[in-house]
């Protein structure tokens, strides 16, 4: 009955993507260390970080370096936000001349700096206009476009249904529902009856579920739940690049892997080493700040290390207390009792607005 919702290939618009588990872009996180770690793990599709479409019409070199792949990345996808459609097209357009597999709208972010324009999830008031912005930005590339929203601004303008409807007239060959609302931003469970709904209202186009997904199983629920087409990871990636191989394994009834500390401390190394090649030696100290604490979640020991890998001022401090790490005692009880233990603290990911 697993099979079922895993598709190995699965087609997306005109092109075969290895499956149907996706990496969502996050803001503050999805750098090309990140993406080095995770796309090893052969998830369906990777994005960088968002960005904005007159900042990438202007050439502004900041969104060039967020944009910033190698080729073992692909499948990859480029997230443009925006709320003028008549530079859409030739934000699309640049994002395929750049190489990218698929462009997705992101009518998503929650942040204020975002929606003041209209842009991100500003969009959902103006569910009419994210048609118009899709339909030029279809008109203008050939790889598929997507769109990504929330179930609406708030609980008395639930409209995902109707912009799934507006999306697939526009031709979108997929749409992906965060199935929280602006105004909860990332408070509270997700709602997956609203993902549930919007599949429901689908007819041509595909429906990728998203919101609360920080393990095998949620991955699992959400498909039998929602009936969705694909999943979107989003916090559920940080410290656990291998999700989509836990979910895969899990949908296809083989026997799980544990997950033990050492392998933990393996991949935050590899992590540590991928920023070091990449960033100056100042920031691969900020960048370790943020990334070090998503690895070692299970231990009574890690607040210590969060606190000491924060005052580190060198990567050869970082790689010390990476390799010098010792866990406590493994904290059951308190995973049990939270579904969302796996969340990141606000200490250690100031953003994650991408979502």
């Amino acid at each position: 009955m697993n099979k079922q919702f895993l598709q190995t290939p699965y087609k997306l618009g005109n092109i075969e993507l290895p499956n149907n588990i996706f990496y969502a872009p996050l803001a503050g996180c999805s750098d090309f260390p990140f993406r080095k770690m995770t796309s090893q793990y052969r998830p369906g599709l990777i994005f960088p970080e968002m960005v904005k479409m007159d900042a990438l019409i202007r050439n502004d070199r900041g969104t060039f370096h967020i944009l910033d792949y190698d080729k073992n990345m692909h499948p990859i996808g480029g997230q443009i936000c925006g709320s003028n459609p008549k530079i859409a097209g030739r934000a699309a357009r640049m994002i395929e001349e750049l190489g990218f597999d698929t462009v997705d709208l992101n009518c998503g972010c929650p942040v204020d700096k975002i929606t003041k324009d209209g842009s991100g999830s500003g969009l959902l008031k103006n569910p009419q206009l994210i048609g118009e912005i899709l339909v030029n930005m279809k008109a203008a590339v050939n790889i598929p476009v997507t769109v990504k929203i929330r179930a609406g601004w708030d609980e008395s303008s639930i409209n995902a249904p109707e912009i799934v409807k507006i999306a697939e007239a526009a031709g979108a060959s997929a749409i992906c529902v965060h199935g929280r609302t602006r105004q909860q931003a990332y408070k509270g469970p997700a709602n997956w009856d609203y993902i549930k709904a919007a599949k429901e209202a689908a007819t041509t186009i595909q429906v990728i579920g998203n919101g609360d997904l920080f393990d095998a199983d949620s991955v699992k629920r959400m498909f039998e739940y929602t009936g969705c087409d694909a999943v979107l990871i989003s916090r559920g990636t940080l410290g656990q690049p291998w999700i989509v191989e836990d979910s895969i394994r899990l949908l296809t009834g083989q026997e799980a892997l544990e997950r033990e500390f050492e392998e933990c401390r393996q991949a935050l190394y590899e992590h540590f080493l991928y920023t070091t090649a990449y960033q100056s030696a100042r920031r691969v100290s900020i960048d370790m700040r943020r990334v070090g604490c998503w690895y070692f979640k299970k231990s009574a020991s890690t607040r210590a290390f969060r606190e000491q890998i924060s005052k580190a001022d060198s990567p050869a401090r970082i790689r010390e207390l990476i390799l010098n790490f010792q866990p406590g005692e493994p904290l059951v009880e308190c995973y049990a009792k939270s579904p969302h233990i796996n969340e990141p603290s606000s200490e250690c990911c100031d953003e994650l607005s991408a979502t």
